[in-house]
């Protein structure tokens, strides 16, 4: 089902991270405060979010963060290989939220909750 109204512009960062999902969205959240490794990652995903992302879907993830420019991964400390968010990882997750903001902010509305 289509949508209507203003379409996002290709590789925008809403639109990117709208594509990579919601894991995507979880690990850039994740990295907004210091570069971690995978482990660090879950813990704190599901200290914040309250879910465990499994190793597959993490490492998926992380994959393709690094092949959109969103990440990088940073020179291995022992076992661990920490990831850090660029700056356009930054702006993607900033215009991703924005967004979330302003849907939740209409959902609430029509839901009668009130506002934000």
């Amino acid at each position: 089902m289509a949508v209507r109204g203003r379409e996002p512009e290709r590789g925008t960062g809403r639109e990117v991270l709208r594509r990579a999902g919601e894991a995507s969205v979880l690990i850039l959240t994740s990295l907004a405060d210091c570069p971690k490794h995978g482990y660090a990652l879950i813990l704190d995903i599901k200290e914040f979010a309250g879910l465990q992302l499994g190793p597959g879907t993490l490492y998926g993830a992380l994959d393709r963060l690094e092949k959109l420019g969103l990440i990088e991964a940073l020179p291995a400390d022992d076992r661990r290989h920490p990831y850090r968010i660029t700056s356009a990882g930054a702006m993607s997750l900033r215009d991703h939220l924005d967004s979330l903001e302003r849907v939740s902010a209409v959902g609430r509305l029509r839901l009668a909750l009130g506002g934000v």
